[in-house]
């Protein structure tokens, strides 16, 4: 199977109940682009208007191998259009308040997928009519993980534990599989002289790793403080992407537990396979359709009688952790988020069609459109329907 084989086969545009009006401090646009990231888009928009960057608003991150469509706003900005190269700004009106993700109600998703034998497409057609029936896990997906290095250790969980040097390590020196040359140079230099601070430093080119590494020549076993001085989105990468895993393990406990073997099928996921509803028994449906799941966090108080309390302590155990454990001690800053998510979510508007693929000769194309709520992987979608492990 192939996925993206040109940004025309993977398709998102952002849905939302916000409307343009003629008033209002921030001037709202949609974002049309193609090949680019969010950011890079934004800041050839920010170029070009020379604007701050606080002045901009934006409800998400849009795939860069894709046909994308977003909102943003901009605080008192120009009531008019721009095109740059694969990216088009549309002014739409004035709006009182800033674009958020709190406004984007859904995500609408075309996707083709190409390559595929007739068997395969037989296969995925009924996947799509099990998931119609049972729902979708609402998993965190690969893209969640970027962080994660080969190894797969997480930063944040050294950082939980008080291991300092070893995240900082992790931060700093693990090979990552799509490390560019000048990356992979660093990390050999931050590999051979760690632990003697002077000569990695005269070694090391300017940049945050250089930043890092003089504070320790400086402060040579304050290791905690070098991890507070990374930088803060990288800090929030690595604890979502620790507890976005504990969230997915509890998901996986709760089916396993639940719904029972012969009621599941597995989904391949780069940190191991999770488990997957082929159907639902009726006594077990409210509860499914119904289940919420608490981000792990020392944050989270929860009630004795929660019925997902059992499973979640049974699985933090075996990280040899407690929910009040799950925090990073001595740092007020970063911490883990709090909230809640739906276990399950049921694409709306879903339908397929399937055809030749004419990019691949002898081959099918299987084209798939829904909706997804904010916060939802439609690449979960995909995996669930591509999986090829045996449907009991």
């Amino acid at each position: 199977m192939k996925l993206k084989q040109q940004p025309e086969d993977f398709r998102v545009e952002e849905l939302t109940d916000t409307v343009p009006a003629d008033a209002g401090d921030f001037a709202l646009y949609r974002l049309d682009k193609t090949g680019w990231t969010t950011p890079d888009a934004l800041a050839a928009i920010r170029r070009r208007w020379q604007l701050d960057l606080r002045r901009l608003s934006y409800g998400g991150l849009k795939d860069r191998h894709a046909v994308t469509s977003q909102h943003i706003t901009v605080f008192r900005g120009a009531k008019r259009s721009l095109s740059h190269e694969r990216v088009t700004l549309t002014y739409l009106g004035q709006c009182a308040e800033p674009f958020t993700a709190a406004n984007i109600r859904a995500n609408r998703f075309t996707i083709a997928l190409r390559s595929l034998s007739a068997s395969a497409v037989t296969h995925a057609e009924g996947a799509l009519r099990e998931v119609a029936g049972a729902g979708l896990p609402n998993y965190f997906d690969d893209q969640r993980f970027g962080s994660v290095g080969e190894a797969e250790e997480f930063v944040a969980k050294e950082m939980v534990f008080g291991r300092f040097e070893r995240a900082l390590w992790l931060a700093l020196a693990a090979p990552y599989e799509f490390d560019r040359a000048d990356a992979k140079r660093e990390k050999a230099t931050l590999i051979e002289f760690w632990g003697k601070w002077p000569e990695c430093q005269a070694k090391l080119p300017k940049g945050h790793a250089r930043s890092l590494v003089s504070y320790l020549a400086a402060h040579p076993t304050d290791f905690k403080g070098a991890v507070a001085r990374l930088r803060p989105e990288l800090q929030g990468l690595y604890l979502s992407a620790y507890q976005s895993y504990l969230w997915n393990k509890m998901l996986a406990a709760w089916l396993t537990s639940t719904l029972g073997a012969e009621n599941l099928t597995t989904v391949e996921l780069k940190l191991g396979r999770v488990p997957a509803p082929v159907r639902v028994l009726e006594e077990h449906r409210a509860a499914w359709e119904s289940l919420t799941l608490p981000l792990p966090s020392a944050r989270v108080k929860p009630d004795a009688n929660a019925p997902w309390l059992p499973t979640v302590e049974e699985m933090l155990k075996a990280e040899g952790l407690t929910l009040a454990e799950l925090k990073v001690k001595g740092m007020q800053k970063p911490f883990f988020s709090k909230g809640d998510r739906a276990a399950s979510v049921r694409p709306e508007n879903l339908s397929h069609t399937a055809e030749a693929d004419e990019l691949n000769r002898g081959r099918r194309k299987l084209v798939l459109r829904f909706d997804l709520p904010r916060g939802s992987y439609a690449t979960m979608l995909v995996k669930r329907v591509t999986s090829p492990s045996p449907t009991p």
